[in-house]
């Protein structure tokens, strides 16, 4: 009798926790734009994969852009329906609905082996994913660093060649001051545009001002502006001086993604707004006889610090563990299985967090990708989770498009630091 109790106290145990295990939990997962991540096809699969693993858990999702993105989940945090997971970065995740309050810790999902293995790619990324707290907001993906293009056929022809290390992709300030003399020279210009009409791809112009005279965009804690030190200053008044001097055309009237395009129908030898994401979604549209060659940013001593993306997953606390429990099932799918992590980096056009995926383009339609790979050691302090981003943001495209029409840099770089800072929470 006592061995029959025994064995019905065990089922009783035993069966609330199987019928846990089949209890279905549907939740819902918001993407920004981030490479193939807005292709429905591309996702269906990565979520159809992760059901072979857990079929109880159900993942709709709903695709966001740039443009009206923040506004809508704006709207639903106002509202109180967030989704459960959303894919961006970390100026998203951790500065500003992170430090809102409206995110998970993810702490637990950074095991000692994820750490590492993160860590062995870049400290900078674990760095930005978390707070000053240590909270983690972001569990990341896949990187990159923001480069510059040139149109390598027309440096040839203008033998500017000779002003780059075409080993390194690198070149200096002087290097590429000669370069702009020399395509202005030989016929071409515009050699390069200054386009600032609006946001978007700020963080081509940023970099190009920054590297030149090796400044600093924000202070080392990331809680004030510093475009107003002596480099920066130095750096922008050298591009006002290229303009005047006719070797570099500034243009308030397009943005960057009209830069891209006049590069990509020959009418500019270069680009300030590229990537391996941009090499790929712009291989269609490159006009005949342009070799487009991937560059870092000149500095003055040769070695660039680049600009660079992080994008990974948050979880909104919206007060539901079964739902926190199912959408950490569905990051560590995506971001940590051996065989899918890979297959969901390269949805993206970036490259691993994790070192151990290694190189994940070369032998696929995608191998040109690998070339950009040479550009990760150069990425810099990731600076964009400072506060204030969207004030910045159009107080940058403001003060750059007073400068080229003739404003006194010191000063308009000032009000620039000044408006930028006081935005910061």
């Amino acid at each position: 009798m006592k061995k029959l109790f025994a064995l019905l106290l065990c089922l009783m145990m035993v069966l609330p926790m199987a019928s846990l295990a089949e209890e279905k939990v549907d939740i819902v997962l918001w993407t920004y734009p981030i490479g193939n991540w807005t292709n429905a096809e591309t996702v269906d699969a990565i979520i159809a994969n992760f059901n072979k693993v857990h079929p109880n858990i159900n993942v709709s999702v709903q695709y966001l852009d740039y443009t009206s993105g923040d506004d809508q989940v704006t709207t639903a945090i106002e509202a109180g329906t967030t989704p459960d997971i959303i894919m961006e970065g970390p100026e998203r995740l951790v500065s500003n609905w992170g430090a809102a309050g409206k995110m998970l810790d993810l702490s637990d999902l950074w095991t000692e082996e994820a750490l590492a293995d993160i860590s062995a790619t870049s400290e900078a990324v674990v760095a930005a994913c978390k707070n000053v707290e240590g909270k983690y907001y972001e569990y990341p993906l896949c990187m990159t660093t923001h480069c510059m293009v040139i149109d390598k056929a027309a440096f040839e022809a203008a033998d500017a060649l000779q002003y780059i290390d075409l080993e390194k992709h690198t070149w200096t300030t002087e290097g590429f001051e000669n370069a702009l003399h020399a395509l202005v020279d030989a016929g071409f210009f515009p050699t390069g545009i200054v386009y600032c009409g609006g946001q978007g791809g700020d963080q081509g112009t940023r970099a190009l001002v920054n590297n030149l005279y090796s400044g600093k965009f924000t202070n080392e804690d990331h809680t004030a502006y510093t475009a107003d030190s002596e480099e920066n200053i130095k750096a922008i008044q050298k591009l006002v001086d290229l303009v005047k001097d006719g070797v570099l055309a500034s243009d308030a009237s397009i943005v960057a993604g009209d830069e891209i395009a006049l590069f990509c129908n020959g009418t500019a030898k270069m680009s300030f707004c590229w990537n391996a994401s941009a090499a790929v979604s712009n291989k269609a549209s490159m006009a005949e006889g342009i070799v487009p060659f991937p560059m870092a940013f000149p500095s003055d001593d040769g070695v660039p610090e680049l600009c660079g993306g992080i994008w990974g997953f948050g979880i909104f606390d919206n007060g539901n563990e079964a739902k926190a429990a199912a959408a950490k099932e569905f990051i560590r799918f995506v971001c940590d299985d051996t065989e899918q992590g890979p297959q969901s980096v390269y949805a993206t056009g970036f490259f691993p967090v994790r070192s151990s995926f290694g190189d994940i383009y070369t032998g696929t339609e995608k191998a040109e990708n690998a070339d950009y790979s040479i550009f990760m050691p150069y990425l810099g302090d990731y600076y964009n989770v400072i506060g204030g981003w969207a004030v910045q943001r159009t107080e940058w495209w403001n003060m750059l498009q007073r400068v080229f029409d003739g404003g006194d840099v010191a000063t308009e770089v000032g009000v620039y630091v000044t408006n930028s800072n006081a935005s910061i929470k």
